[in-house]
């Protein structure tokens, strides 16, 4: 068990959360107004925190938050030592909001994937897996996407040589898969539209080996700026930026060899990594997410050349922003034809379980010639 100071450490941090604050966020605050603290109390501090929130709905509120804490990483040791001490039953219904089981179907394997430590994957850059996992040693390949290793070390990864010169970018394993489920060749013109602070951007950019064009729109400037900066140090130079809110005025007339709508959503896929968001996202999150996706693929449709590619990704696997979502857009769309998604179906759901990351949904689209 942790000493007493990191329980005390974790339990300011849970007193400083706020409704619309999420806990990674609130340790990223803390952190920067607390830099004495070094690398392995930031690991064991960050780990209470998020290990308090995956056991939530066991803790007694009239304990200390001192004592939850302790509590929450004494059941986080028993799991680890026998996951199938938790019965998937009271998995169900104490690890999840009692509104989830009304959108997704809860079976055991995945609930406790959700009560693990989460998986750290980077990314290397096309053709360098192998030499990146020697050079950082404690990485693992997949066999799942090129060049996505799973890094098991303890060193942090922003102050190593290899990333300040650009050999990786942190990146989710499913986000990579999304990437190879667009798949744009060199010289194309694709659009991200959806680019946030650009993950996606900077992997289709390298897939087009800095050739073609990305467009990469955000309703956020900001997080076109921090694009900007990590497409700096990856020297690529292959995409432009422009502000879109996500409403029927495009930001502009180009039409596209493909699109990739990473679309807004209640971010269900992530709750292992982010057990705070399962206790803070509620159906109407889910409702109105939905809505803005389908009206997001309506927009950027008109946008695809023939022999065009529309790639659709959530972070979720609620069936109102996945199936639903995909169903309601290829009714309204007949003029488009939907085709398989990394060899599979043309809607796939990427399970937590399956990859050891985040789950996600794709379907995709193609405009015939």
């Amino acid at each position: 068990m942790p000493d007493q100071a990191i329980l005390n450490h974790a339990a300011h941090i849970l007193a400083g959360i706020s409704t619309d604050q999420r806990a990674d966020t609130a340790l990223r605050f803390y952190f920067e107004g607390h830099r004495y603290l070094q690398p392995p109390a930031k690991r064991l501090i960050s780990h209470a925190v998020f290990v308090y929130f995956r056991w939530l709905s066991w803790l007694d509120p009239k304990a200390s938050p001192q004592k939850r804490l302790e509590h929450a990483l004494q059941l986080q040791e028993r799991f680890v030592a026998d996951p199938k001490s938790m019965k998937a039953e009271t998995l169900a219904v104490r690890a999840v909001p009692a509104w989830l089981a009304t959108e997704m179907e809860l079976p055991a394997d995945y609930l406790r994937q959700l009560q693990r430590d989460p998986a750290l994957w980077i990314r290397a850059r096309p053709g360098q897996g192998v030499a990146l996992a020697k050079a950082l040693f404690a990485c693992e390949p997949s066999d799942r996407a090129p060049d996505a290793l799973r890094f098991t070390g303890t060193q942090d990864l922003f102050r190593t040589e290899q990333f300040k010169h650009g050999e990786f970018e942190i990146q989710d394993l499913a986000s990579q898969l999304v990437g190879h489920a667009a798949a744009p060749q060199p010289g194309q013109t694709w659009w991200d539209a959806c680019a946030g602070e650009g993950g996606k951007t900077l992997h289709l950019a390298d897939l087009m080996q800095n050739k073609g064009l990305v467009w990469s729109t955000d309703r956020n400037d900001r997080r076109l700026d921090t694009l900007k900066r990590r497409a700096a140090r990856a020297q690529l130079f292959n995409y432009r930026t422009a502000l879109w809110d996500g409403s029927a005025r495009l930001p502009t007339k180009t039409k596209f060899d493909g699109i990739l709508v990473d679309a807004p959503c209640s971010g269900v896929g992530t709750w292992q990594r982010n057990p705070h968001a399962r206790w803070t996202t509620t159906p109407d999150d889910v409702h109105e997410l939905a809505a803005t996706q389908l009206a997001l693929l309506n927009h950027v449709a008109g946008s695809l050349k023939p022999a065009g590619r529309l790639i659709y990704a959530v972070c979720t696997l609620t069936r109102s922003e996945t199936r639903a979502v995909a169903d309601a857009f290829t009714a309204a769309h007949p003029e488009l034809i939907p085709e398989p998604v990394l060899g599979r179906t043309a809607q796939l759901s990427l399970w937590p379980q399956e990859l050891n990351a985040n789950g996600m949904f794709i379907a995709a689209w193609t405009r015939p010639k």
